[in-house]
């Protein structure tokens, strides 16, 4: 590991300052479950390390009906994961959280840094996205919001500027007769990458389909949205003919490549299994769910 200089902020405009100061040559760091690896690993080199976990403002996990969810840059995966709020109102990104590699990392890792990873393959970003989560983001210019489907540009590349902050992550409160599922598929069950990742979260009206996104993970360079397969269930009663139809078209929208843990056409192939089977399970919660 290479030598570097190390701040620890107390204030987000103080961090930003150092950000900018540095122009371009300092990581944040928060859980480090990556940022020290990669260091250590030789395959980053920041001259500068900048630590946020004294910033007060950023350790909140916290509900309210009208709001939803707002996680703090600080909160870590296994916070989420043991949540009563997250268990009762997110069951996708608990899943999520619960999948996320082992306990170890993830009473280190925090949700809003694998948010700024933007690895394909990362869990918690489907059903962040199947959620409409939004991304808080401080810079030398104030506060900004943006989409989570809009943050991310690339493999590893988001809309961040290196003078930015991810500050905290929002997901919406879930109207009654909701359903949200992540399934994860790997070649293991423990402390493994996604091979394939679907999320879907689905509200019901008088038994008629009037919200859906379904998010696809791990198939493309960014999280994906199958837009057509949302487009066949919106207004319809939905049944096992037209969940079969979602799953082919989220089939036809997934650009996934072949690598060591699987080829593109099974990948492509799953996506079509996960599809069905998480949607034929968030129907069934949104017929149970009244709150």
């Amino acid at each position: 590991m290479r030598n570097f200089d190390y701040f620890e902020p107390t204030t987000l405009d103080e961090a930003v300052a150092l950000l900018r100061s540095n122009q371009g040559s300092a990581s944040v760091l928060a859980g480090g479950t990556d940022l020290l690896v990669q260091m250590k690993e030789h395959l980053r080199h920041p001259a500068q390390v900048i630590n946020i976990k004294k910033i007060a403002a950023m350790h909140g996990l916290e509900y309210a009906a009208p709001d939803g969810l707002r996680i703090g840059a600080l909160v870590t995966t296994r916070a989420v994961e043991t949540s009563a709020v997250a268990r009762r109102h997110y069951a996708g990104l608990c899943r999520a959280s619960t999948d996320f590699a082992s306990v170890q990392v993830r009473n280190r890792a925090t949700v809003v840094g694998n948010v700024c990873r933007a690895s394909p393959s990362a869990d918690t970003l489907p059903p962040l996205i199947a959620d409409a989560a939004v991304l808080g983001i401080h810079g030398p210019d104030g506060a900004r919001t943006v989409a989570l489907e809009d943050f991310f540009t690339g493999a590893g590349k988001t809309v961040l500027g290196f003078d930015e902050i991810a500050t905290h992550v929002t997901v919406p409160a879930p109207p009654p007769h909701t359903g949200k599922v992540y399934i994860k598929h790997g070649r293991r069950i423990a402390m493994e990458l996604a091979t394939v990742g679907v999320a879907v979260t689905l509200t019901l009206e008088g038994g008629v389909c009037s919200a859906v996104r379904i998010v696809l993970g791990a198939v493309a360079a960014t999280p994906l949205r199958a837009r057509r397969a949302e487009t066949l269930l919106l207004g319809q009663r939905v049944d096992a003919a037209l969940v079969a139809a979602a799953a082919a078209q989220a089939m036809a929208a997934a650009r996934p490549i072949s690598d060591v843990r699987a080829s593109a056409d099974y990948r492509r192939q799953m996506v079509g299994v996960l599809t069905r089977r998480a949607l034929e399970q968030a129907l069934q919660q949104a017929r149970e769910n009244t709150q």
